[in-house]
């Protein structure tokens, strides 16, 4: 875990968003939503923006998140999906 004043500025639990960047598949947000459930079971409906070539698609999803530990685990799973760039 990084040493951050990210727990003392939110409060939890709490939603958070998560936006992930990745290849222009049609699995990726079934893969984004997969990660979701593992880590934080839920209702779930991402939302997908094509990019302006249309190469890649942003999956932005809230996922309810108890702490800080648990924000970094979902950014580490999301990022080791294989179709996925970038994770903010």
């Amino acid at each position: 875990m990084q040493k951050t004043r990210f727990d003392e500025l939110v409060e939890f639990p709490c939603h958070f968003t998560f936006k992930v960047m990745g290849l222009a598949k049609p699995e990726l947000p079934d893969a984004v939503v997969a990660v979701a459930q593992e880590h934080a079971p839920g209702d779930y409906n991402p939302a997908v923006k094509p990019s302006s070539k249309g190469n890649y698609h942003s999956v932005s999803i809230q996922i309810r998140v108890e702490s800080q530990s648990h924000v970094e685990t979902l950014y580490q799973a999301l990022a080791a999906l294989e179709d996925v760039r970038y994770v903010l």
